[in-house]
C-alpha cells in the first residue's frame, strides 16, 4: 500500500527520536519552513536537541516500562501536538511497519517508505526471496528460516563451511554469529536466536554461506510515490567492529565506474519490485574477486547519510520530507554527479581499550573543527550527559577533499583539532586509523579491525605536550577569578592549541 493522504502537506513534523538527527531533521525542516516537534523525556530534560524544535512536548512524567521512542503507542503525540506527519529518524520506529501503519491509520503523514516495503524488506528471508526472484546475486542459503540446529547443519553441509547464521528481522549486528565446523552450530544457533529475539522480539533464523573478508558497498536509494527510483552512488562500510560500523566513506575505491553502475542499477531492481519510495539503503558484501552479494535493505535512513550528500550536493532529509509530500522526484539518474569525497567518523562516548565499552558521562567540554572541508553533526554540547538509557554517540565528524587522499589529510586534521573532556571517546581509535597503512591505501576489509589492528590508539611524540598544555589551560580558566592564585592570569596572552597542534597535523 502506498501513503496517500489526499490534499494533506506536512506543517508541522513530530520527530519520534533523540539526539543527532533529531538536531539534523529539525535544521532541514526549519529551512522548509515546517514547524518541529521534540519530545522531552526525564532521561534527558536538558537534551540539546529540545533547543531545536518549534514545540517540545513534555513526557517527563511517563513510567512506563517502554523508553517513549520504542513505543508505537505515542503517536499520540502528534495528535495532542496538531502534528501532520512524523519523522522517525533511524532506529526501532523507521523500520517498524506497524508503526508506519498506524500512523496512516490516523491520518499522519510517515515520512519513510510504505509499511508493504518496509515489512518485505525487514524480514531478510522475503528480501532474499524478492532478490533472488529478480536475478540479484546472493550468497547461498536456507530458502527461508530453519526452526533448529540440525536443519541449519545440513544446509551448512550442503552449501559448505564457514556459513553465518542470520536474525530475520533487524540488523546492526545482532542475531548474527559465523560457524567454521559442525561442532560450533548447536551453540551459535541459540546464541543467535537468542539475541535476536531479544533485539527484535522475533526468533526467527536462516543460514547463508559466509563471504570471508569482503567489502561492504551500500548504496543510496531515493524513491518517490509516482514510481521514480534512483541512486545517488555507494559508501564504503567496511571499517566495523562485530558488525557495527564505525567509519564510512564515500565513495567507494573498490568501485569503478562499471561495477558502480552495474551494482546501482541491481540496487534501484530491487527498490522497484517492492514500490519504494523516500530514502533507503541497499546493502551488498564485495569479494576479492569483484563479485558482489546482496546482503539486506534499510528501509530508512542511515547514521552516514552525510557522506552521499557532501558529494551529491543532495540533503536527503529534504527529499524525503518532499517525497512523503507527494512530490515528485527532480532528479533523474542523470543528473547524479559524484563530486570529490567524504569521510564520517563516528565519535562515541566509548573506552577504545575496554573492547569499546560505552562510557557514559558529562561532556564538561567540547570543542570541534570548523574548517571549511569540515561537517559537524551532533545531538550534545558542553554540559550534556551521555546517558546509559540510550546510544553512546557523542558526534559525526564528516571530512570532504577533492579525492581520497586529501579527504584523508583532511580528517587527520580534523581529528587531531577534536577536544572532549569528560568522558572517554573513539577519539584515540580514528587517530590510529586514518594513519593506519591498509586503511590509507583502500585495501582493508569487513575484518580488518579484527585482524590487522594491533592497538586501538595513536600517540604521538607531541601528545604528552598537549595534555600538559591543555591541562594547565584549564587550570587557567578555573581559577581565573580566584583571588587566592598569585599569578595574574588575567593580564597574560591565551594561546591557541591549534599553534601546538600544527606539528601534529602534519603526520
Amino acid at each position: 500500500m502506498i501513503q496517500n493522504i489526499k490534499n494533506m502537506k506536512i506543517k508541522r513534523i513530530l520527530i519520534a527520536n533523540r539526539g543527532e538527527i533529531a538536531v539534523r531533521i529539525m535544521n532541514t525542516a526549519r529551512m522548509m519552513n515546517i514547524e518541529t516537534v521534540a519530545v522531552k523525556t526525564a532521561v534527558e530534560p536538558n537534551a540539546m536537541y529540545l533547543t531545536s524544535a518549534d514545540v517540545i512536548f513534555d513526557n517527563t512524567e511517563d513510567t512506563s516500562e517502554i523508553p517513549v521512542f520504542l513505543d508505537i503507542e505515542k503517536i499520540a503525540i502528534a495528535l495532542k501536538t496538531n502534528a501532520n506527519a512524523v519523522h522517525p529518524g533511524y532506529g526501532f520506529l523507521a523500520e517498524n511497519a506497524y508503526f508506519a501503519q498506524k500512523c496512516i491509520d490516523n491520518k499522519i503523514i510517515f515520512i519513510g517508505p510504505s509499511p508493504d516495503a518496509i515489512y518485505k524488506m525487514g524480514n531478510k528471508t522475503i528480501a532474499r526471496k524478492i532478490a533472488l526472484a529478480g536475478g540479484i546475486p546472493m550468497a547461498m542459503g536456507s530458502e527461508g528460516n530453519i526452526s533448529n540446529e540440525e536443519e541449519a547443519v545440513v544446509i551448512a553441509e550442503k552449501i559448505g563451511y564457514p556459513v553465518i547464521i542470520k536474525a530475520a528481522s533487524g540488523g546492526g549486528g545482532r542475531g548474527m554469529r559465523i560457524v567454521r565446523k559442525s561442532e560450533e552450530m548447536e551453540k551459535m544457533f541459540i546464541i543467535a536466536r537468542k539475541e535476536a529475539e531479544k533485539a527484535f522480539n522475533d526468533p526467527s533464523v536462516f543460514v547463508e554461506k559466509y563471504i570471508e573478508n569482503p567489502k561492504h558497498i551500500e548504496f543510496q536509494i531515493l524513491g518517490d510515490t509516482k514510481g521514480n527510483v534512483i541512486h545517488l552512488g555507494e559508501r564504503e562500510c567496511s571499517i566495523q567492529r562485530k558488525h557495527q560500523k564505525l567509519l564510512e566513506e564515500a565513495p567507494s575505491c573498490a568501485l569503478d565506474e562499471k561495477l558502480r553502475k552495474k551494482m546501482g542499477t541491481m540496487a534501484v531492481q530491487i527498490a522497484k519490485a517492492v514500490d519504494y519510495h523516500s530514502a533507503g539503503t541497499v546493502e551488498f558484501l564485495l569479494d576479492s574477486d569483484k563479485n558482489f552479494y546482496f546482503m539486506e535493505m534499510n528501509t530508512r535512513i542511515q547514521v552516514e547519510h552525510p557522506v552521499t550528500e557532501i558529494i551529491t550536493g543532495i540533503d536527503l532529509i529534504e527529499q524525503q520530507i518532499r517525497v512523503a509530500n507527494g512530490e515528485e522526484l527532480k532528479y533523474k539518474q542523470s543528473d547524479i554527479i559524484l563530486n570529490g569525497w567524504a569521510i564520517e567518523c563516528r565519535i562515541n562516548a566509548e573506552d577504545v581499550q575496554a573492547g569499546f565499552a560505552p562510557d557514559p558521562g558529562k561532556i564538561e567540554s567540547l570543542n570541534m573543527p570548523s574548517d571549511p572541508c569540515v561537517r559537524v553533526d551532533t545531538g550534545v554540547q558542553a554540559g550534556s550527559s551521555i546517558v546509559a538509557s540510550y546510544d553512546s554517540m557523542i558526534s559525526k565528524l564528516i571530512v570532504k577533499g577533492k579525492d581520497r587522499k586529501e579527504a584523508i589529510k583532511n580528517c587527520k586534521m580534523a581529528l587531531d583539532k577534536v577536544w572532549i573532556k569528560g568522558t572517554k571517546t573513539t577519539l584515540p581509535f580514528f587517530r590510529m586509523l586514518v594513519r593506519h597503512q591498509k586503511f590509507q591505501d583502500g585495501t582493508f576489509t569487513t575484518t580488518f579491525i579484527e585482524k590487522d589492528i594491533e592497538k586501538y590508539y595513536f600517540n604521538s611524540e607531541y601528545e604528552e605536550m598537549l595534555a600538559a598544555w591543555l591541562a594547565t589551560k584549564l587550570f587557567v580558566e578555573e581559577n581565573l577569578n580566584d583571588d587566592s592564585i598569585n599569578i595574574d592570569f588575567k593580564r597574560g596572552k591565551e594561546m591557541s592549541p591549534w599553534l601546538l597542534n600544527k606539528r601534529i597535523n602534519q603526520f
